[in-house]
């Protein structure tokens, strides 16, 4: 009969003082743990005294990451007179009748436009009418800003409309009223050359409400087509042009007080445009 062998299992504790040790420290390990735990809990200062428990220091912490702000379209800075608006926007076609436009201070032109009232036509013109575009080609206006334009052209023609106020005024109806600012006149035309950073920008005020939409014939802004002839011509000759007006295009788009160097860079702006 063969013999049947038993393997014996291989334990590290032989003995029965190691059984003992390997049972005190799997005792003494946890509460050692459990101890040192309390003592974090427990052991932190959070009185008043403390100014990591300040309710400033609390507020801060519980702060969040981020904010969202929402801020109005066209709020920064002060908002522009009629006046302004005029000479920056509207004077390009209406200071010379461009397209029917009603020529600024024709009282017979404007006749009919002021028997609408002064609601009926300031809601027309913020929403285009013909060949004008909405807001006069310029849509950074705001509502109040485009209104007092309409304002100060009827005026001009014999209305006799009030202009509408701005918002900080309406909430503030008690303030006085700041003295209007005197009149700036036309800066004299500076030597210095033009600069293109700034051609953008004058394009944006002056030019861009014939020019974005090709009115009265004007090249309109990108058309390489439409550009290629006047580029033939030299940047100088187109300069002058800008200057001294020329077909249905007024003199410096219609806005007189613009410095040279100005249009020059809006010229220029316009000719990157249509290259």
């Amino acid at each position: 009969m063969s013999e049947i062998h038993v393997e014996e299992h291989f334990s590290p504790i032989k003995t029965t003082r190691q059984l003992i040790v390997v049972m005190a420290l799997a005792f003494a390990i946890p509460v050692g743990l459990i101890a040192i735990l309390v003592s974090l809990v427990t052991g932190g200062d959070y009185s008043k005294n403390n100014p990591g428990m300040s309710e400033e220091a609390i507020a801060k912490r519980l702060q969040p990451v981020g904010a969202v702000v929402v801020s109005e379209s066209g709020a920064s800075g002060a908002e522009k007179s009629g006046k302004e608006v005029y000479e920056a926007v509207c004077a390009a076609c209406h200071s010379s009748g461009v397209l029917n436009a009603p020529k600024f201070g024709d009282r017979a032109a404007w006749a009919k436009l002021i028997a609408k009232s002064q609601e009926r036509l300031t809601a027309d013109a913020m929403k285009g009418v013909r060949q004008m575009p909405p807001r006069g080609g310029n849509p950074n206006l705001t509502d109040t800003e485009f209104a007092r334009a309409v304002v100060y052209m009827a005026n001009a023609a014999g209305a006799d409309w009030k202009a509408p106020a701005s918002k900080a005024a309406l909430a503030s109806p008690t303030a006085a009223a700041p003295a209007p600012a005197p009149a700036a006149a036309p800066a004299p035309a500076p030597t210095a050359q033009a600069d293109p950073a700034k051609g953008q920008a004058v394009y944006e005020k002056a030019c861009m409400t014939c020019h974005a939409a090709g009115i009265a014939g004007a090249p309109k802004a990108g058309d390489k087509s439409a550009w290629a002839s006047r580029l033939k011509m030299g940047q100088d000759h187109l300069y002058t042009s800008a200057l001294k007006g020329k077909g249905a295009m007024p003199a410096k788009g219609g806005n007189v007080t613009l410095p040279d160097a100005d249009v020059k860079a809006a010229v220029d702006y316009m000719l990157s445009l249509g290259k």
